[in-house]
């Protein structure tokens, strides 16, 4: 980020911009914005932030593309509301059993309560509150004035995109990147119920294709996890085609797109407009034409590949990322760079493609069955410094992985690695940065586990005790009895991310049922180096018992069976007794050959209850 940050200053100072620093972010709500998509929100926050630290003055801001389209009805929802295909967002009645006014503010609200709990601060601006309220009646003016240098602009594209689709062996020009729209009410409209995905979070790139051409070409190239984020980016971001222009053979051309002021939506075709008078007429799928005075008018919007430059130069955007389906040729972002120069008489921010983010331990992310994990889901699970400085300590370019299974031990085990490291001092350069980077912002501190406990740990103790506080706080007290955990409160808030995690994700065949009653038949057929093996371990559980205690204990039982010294050094010979030993005592107290971390387990299951089921 520090880089960006640098590139970003450096850009400013030289075109001589006076005022503060804009870094943007796009987000469609027309889903969930999944932990992808959420790269769109982090990458300019941390960005801004590194920019705040430096002492400059830097505004961060959300658009919210709430005017957008309703596209299509997700899996859940019921079908009737198809009849709200092609109103903007808002004018969308929210999900069933939602207490939001529509359907954009239902799925602003989750990420709103993340960046909360994140501290990403932003100054949000609703696109549909900028078009009905005429805000942008000057530029809309402008765009339309400048219809035929925008068409030569895309003109330029076209034929790029055409020559790039039949050397990728393209199945049919209809899926190409194209910018040559059909008319409103055309297969394209008519298609849409049926043809397109739903927007889950990510600005979206019109007539970006979910299959076929380079694209798979690419795809082929990545692993299967990446592949699967790659999917889900082209079906968030908008795998959907809209138009870049309305084109009629009277009109040719144009880059405004009415909604009709008698049904909502937007299966409109432009049919005549008059520059000098602003006069503009329309007809409607659904039987319905107006004319209106566009300059007084407030019901419509700009193309996309039109509109986001325009807001660029706008909001006076200087960083703003975006998804690799906006960086080929003739995408929204390529196109836009020209658009803002040439029409608009602004600049094109830096804007830095970002890489996919894959998910393990969920089902496939899909938005159409609105199952995608969001912001808030890994919020659930993890801290948020956790959260944080997992995209912090990657450049954007840089694909990676979130867990929700068993990796997050890893994880939490690496973060605590390096706040170890922070805290005495031995820290790289980079790895501090990336950990301050989680930990504050520029305005504040954001709250850590005072005692961060091993997430792994946490998972067994709270597994095995059902989550019940007083045995949770038994079991914890006795980790560490020079330092004793006297208060859950000093566990949290891991301790409750560790709980919600036990509860939502942890697999049935993980979960552990420690025994009720001994094992007779096991016990009494045990040999005689088995038998030893229990007596030692139950003469010394007393005297051991803590987890530092108990792990010494656990691993020497094998060395004196072996008649080893306790200082001597794995061996096969060593490593196999031990592993028979571990094997012994799960089945005794768990009826299987693993478990929890044995340490662990005896702690939780309680030296009573231990002694019990080993015989003892």
């Amino acid at each position: 980020m520090s880089r960006l940050a640098d590139e970003v200053i450096a850009d400013v100072d030289r075109r001589g911009k006076t005022g503060p620093i804009i870094c943007a972010s796009g987000l469609s709500p027309s889903g969930p914005v999944h932990l992808g998509n959420f790269r769109e929100l982090i990458t300019p926050h941390l960005v801004a932030d590194e920019i705040r630290r430096r002492g400059r003055a830097c505004e961060h801001i959300l658009s919210w593309d709430d005017y957008d389209r309703f596209r299509r009805v997700p899996a859940g929802v019921d079908p009737s509301w198809e009849q709200h295909i092609g109103k903007p967002l808002t004018a969308v009645p929210a999900p069933p059993g939602s207490p939001h006014p529509n359907w954009a503010e239902h799925f602003k609200a989750p990420l709103r309560q993340a960046m909360a709990e994140l501290g990403i601060v932003v100054r949000e601006i609703s696109q549909t509150q900028m078009y009905t309220s005429g805000a942008y009646t000057d530029q809309i003016l402008e765009a339309v004035g400048a219809r035929k240098a925008i068409d030569n602009i895309l003109d330029r594209y076209r034929t790029k995109q055409a020559d790039a689709d039949a050397n990728a062996g393209s199945e049919s020009s209809s899926d190409a990147d194209s910018d040559s729209a059909a008319p409103a009410g055309s297969a394209s409209d008519a298609g849409d119920t049926a043809a397109t995905e739903p927007g889950t979070g990510a600005r979206r790139r019109p007539g970006a294709k979910a299959k076929g051409g380079k694209q798979n070409q690419k795809q082929a190239k990545l692993s299967d996890e990446e592949r699967q984020a790659a999917e889900l980016a082209a079906e968030g971001s908008g795998a959907a085609d809209e138009d870049d222009g309305s084109s009629s053979a009277s009109l040719g051309y144009f880059p405004y797109k009415p909604y009709c002021t008698v049904c909502g939506k937007d299966f409109t075709t432009v049919t005549s407009y008059d520059d000098v008078t602003t006069e503009l007429s329309y007809s409607c799928r659904n039987g319905h034409s107006e004319t209106v005075l566009l300059k007084d008018f407030r019901s419509g919007k700009l193309v996309w590949k039109v509109d986001w430059p325009m807001r660029w130069r706008y909001e006076g955007v200087d960083f703003e990322p975006s998804g690799v389906d906006h960086q080929s040729p003739g995408s929204s972002y390529v196109v836009g760079g020209q658009i803002v120069t040439e029409i608009f008489g602004g600049s094109q921010p830096l804007g830095p493609m970002y890489a996919f983010v894959g998910i393990t331990g969920m089902a496939k992310m899909s938005s159409s069955r609105g199952n995608v994990p969001i912001p808030l889901d890994a919020l659930q699970v993890m801290e948020g410094p956790v959260l944080r400085w997992m995209y912090a300590r990657r450049r954007p370019n840089q694909s990676f992985t979130i867990a929700f299974d068993a990796e997050i031990f890893r994880v939490h085990d690496e973060f605590d690695a390096l706040r170890r490291k922070v805290s005495d001092g031995s820290a790289g350069a980079a790895e501090a940065a990336a950990y301050s980077r989680a930990v504050r912002t520029a305005e504040r501190e954001l709250p850590l586990t005072p005692r961060p406990l091993p997430y792994r740990m946490l998972a067994s103790v709270l597994d095995i005790t059902t989550g019940d506080d007083a045995q949770t706080q038994r079991i914890l007290s006795q980790l560490d009895p020079a330092d004793p955990i006297t208060d859950l409160d000093q566990a949290r808030p891991r301790l409750d991310r560790a709980a919600a995690w036990v509860q939502r994700f942890m697999p049935a065949d993980s979960r552990t049922h420690v025994r009720t009653e001994p094992d007779t038949e096991l016990l009494t057929g045990l040999d005689e180096r088995q038998r030893r093996g229990l007596q030692l371990l139950l003469a010394g559980l007393s005297e051991h018992w803590s987890l530092e205690g108990l792990t010494s204990l656990l691993y020497g039982v094998p060395k004196q069976l072996l008649d080893l010294p306790a200082d001597t050094k794995p061996t096969p010979e060593l490593k196999a007794a031990q592993r028979e030993f571990f094997v012994l005592l799960y089945r005794l107290l768990v009826g299987t050959d693993t478990g929890p971390r044995l340490p662990t387990l005896l702690l939780a299951v309680g030296e009573r209850r231990v002694r019990q089921l080993l015989g003892g």
